[in-house]
């Protein structure tokens, strides 16, 4: 197939796998780009070295620029973001730097070269916000929102929930827990996740790739019932011929700052629509503040927190932060 893929954050767990899906599918025309030497390293190594990489970073508009001259992509899938949400409550500027300066940059290069679709990875953190990572991926689907209006270029955000196995998800911190003796710490006793497979994620992405038209806004993955994180636990040790409690203990150590008990996948104020695809369905997205682009510039040079808090709010009315008081020990 002649489609020219760009994929950010191509070393990462969501990127390395799309990239073996998109291979998979016949796409053969990939571009990675990463800002980690190592795992950029690690990927074309992998694959024989058989595709164009570049070593940029996302914060870095000319870099970018320099990129999107030689491979004029039709399609960018920017998966490169920061994502842990407690460090990032303790580094708010840095998340701003890659999740929303990072974004905007990539939106307005791939306007200004003709890319045909520019598929957003978003997060059900997104929604109703209460952690700083949470607000900048809502914040980078109204960036594709806001420039979309009056371009050919097709701009969609795709929410994901928990990605199996990612870094630093749950999964592979229980396993590390369990095979040291425990203890397995779990934030609260009533936390659940959404939870989908780097497989399935990346599937979604590439048939979310295919369907994508002008008039769509964000899609989502019917992930089925969220799974409670203390059951979890349990399993995991009992999948290991140990006992919960018994053998493994298992401590609870309080949300920590920017974490929900529970996470959602859409707004009951948006509108969900069904696609042609069984088990993708589509968000018709809000309106935008008028003066958006006065609010971010704004944004991105506030250095303290708070008032960091209050322009995110401008922008995202709905975004609390209950915990940006406390300290993680």
């Amino acid at each position: 197939m002649h489609t020219k893929i760009l994929i950010t954050g191509a070393g990462g767990s969501i990127g390395s796998g799309l990239v073996k899906k998109l291979i998979e599918h016949g796409y053969n025309e990939l571009v990675l780009l990463d800002n980690s030497e190592y795992l950029l390293f690690s990927l074309i190594h992998k694959l024989n070295y058989q595709y164009k990489s570049y070593l940029a970073d996302i914060r870095d508009k000319e870099r970018l620029n320099e990129v999107l001259e030689i491979e004029k992509p039709d399609i960018i899938f920017h998966t490169a973001a920061l994502k842990h949400v407690p460090l990032l409550e303790e580094n708010p500027t840095e998340a701003i730097k890659t999740n929303i300066l990072g974004t905007w940059h990539l939106v307005e290069l791939a306007l200004l070269y003709g890319v045909k679709k520019f598929i957003f990875i978003s997060s059900d953190k997104a929604i109703k916000p209460t952690s700083i990572m949470g607000a900048t991926k809502r914040i980078g689907e109204m960036i594709c929102q806001y420039f979309k209006k009056n371009s050919n270029t097709i701009f969609v955000s795709v929410r994901f929930g928990n990605v199996l196995g990612s870094s630093g998800s749950v999964i592979p911190i229980f396993k590390e827990q369990i095979e040291n003796g425990g203890p397995v710490t779990v934030t609260d006793p009533e936390m659940k996740r959404f939870f989908m497979s780097i497989d399935q994620a990346c599937e979604l992405l590439i048939r979310t790739m295919e369907i994508a038209n002008i008039n769509d806004d964000v899609f989502f993955l019917n992930m089925g019932e969220p799974i409670n994180i203390y059951e979890l636990a349990k399993y995991m040790i009992l999948s290991y011929g140990k006992m919960p409690e018994k053998d493994i203990e298992i401590q609870f150590t309080g949300l920590r700052p920017g974490e929900k008990l529970y996470e959602e996948v859409y707004d009951e104020d948006e509108s969900i629509r069904p696609t042609q695809i069984e088990g993708i369905q589509k968000v018709i997205l809000n309106g935008i503040p008028e003066d958006f682009l006065e609010i971010l510039n704004e944004l991105i040079k506030i250095k303290d927190k708070k008032e960091i808090e209050n322009y995110i709010k401008k922008l995202v009315p709905e975004f609390r932060n209950p915990l940006n008081l406390k300290k993680v020990d």
